[in-house]
């Protein structure tokens, strides 16, 4: 069984302008396509479309202008998707981002959730 993340955590978005923003769900897509090598299995775990799969991939490409994911158009022995180096920096940077968000969160609040519960009247 694994660790269990410490609370609270920060939730990471972030904005590249209008509806544009990259978060943990894109970020995870990516990371699927990596542990798959598929964008089909991938999005299957995501429960989300081949084609919605394809449209946040995209929408990653046009945020840093390079391809996050290749394709391997099928045949005999199938097609498949791998990341990029561009997409494995994306992945690893947003990572960095959201934990060190993390840390920052649960060093600010730490006093205050230690302090739960005393200043409270009773009934």
């Amino acid at each position: 069984m694994g660790a269990m993340k410490k609370l609270p955590r920060a939730a990471i978005k972030i904005d590249f302008g209008t509806e544009v923003r990259l978060g943990s769900g894109k970020v995870r897509l990516l990371e699927l396509i990596a542990e798959t090598g598929s964008i089909s299995a991938a999005a299957r775990q995501m429960e989300m479309s081949y084609r919605r799969a394809w449209l946040l991939i995209d929408e990653v490409n046009g945020i840093f202008g390079n391809p996050v994911v290749e394709t391997v158009t099928g045949g005999t022995g199938g097609g498949g998707a791998k990341i990029t180096p561009l997409g494995e920096a994306v992945i690893a940077a947003f990572r960095d981002i959201e934990n060190n968000a993390t840390e920052l969160v649960q060093t600010k609040l730490a006093k205050l959730l230690t302090q739960r519960g005393r200043g409270r009247r009773e009934a």
